[in-house]
This record gives structure tokens, sequence and C-alpha cells, in this order.
């Protein structure tokens, strides 16, 4: 997986988790539709992922570009860890 696949599939988790959160977003989005996932300030991504919708959408089938125009960094979720030392053997 390359480095523009990978920011791909993480936006579009987050994108999932956006629409569960506010449904009504959702509604913009006609059924059977690509979507095409764009992060502002990253022309380079942008271009690929416009490339790849594009490649695989039918004829006659909607494009729809979601541009993610501000997203918080990723943070850990752990709330309590521990570390212990070993002794080699």
């Amino acid at each position: 997986m390359n480095v523009f696949e990978r920011k791909n599939t993480d936006l579009i988790k987050e994108f999932n988790r956006y629409i569960r959160e506010h449904p009504e977003f959702a509604v913009k989005i006609p059924n059977n539709a690509i979507v095409i996932i764009q992060l502002k300030g990253d022309d380079e991504f942008n271009k690929w992922s416009l490339m790849l919708g594009k490649k695989h959408a039918e004829s006659g089938q909607p494009v729809m570009c979601v541009r993610i125009k501000k997203i918080k960094p990723i943070h850990s979720r752990i709330e309590e860890v521990e570390v212990e030392q070993q002794v080699a053997f």
C-alpha cells in the first residue's frame, strides 16, 4: 500500500465516522455515487484521488468530491498504560 492509498483509507474511515455522527450530511450524496476524498492543502493527493475516482466511475454514475477542510490530529485513545523491564535470558 502506497502513501496515498494509506491516506485515502484513513480519510475514508474518518469520513464514515463523520457521516455516522452527522447523518444529515449523507443526504447530499446520491445512492451509488463514487465519493472522492479531497484534503485542503494537499494538491498531490487530491490529483491522485480525483484520477482514481474518475477511473472507477461508470458512465452516468454520480461522482461526488468531499473536500475535508480541516481535520484534527490523530491521537491515542489509550487512557492507562504501563511498561516493565524484562530480564534477558
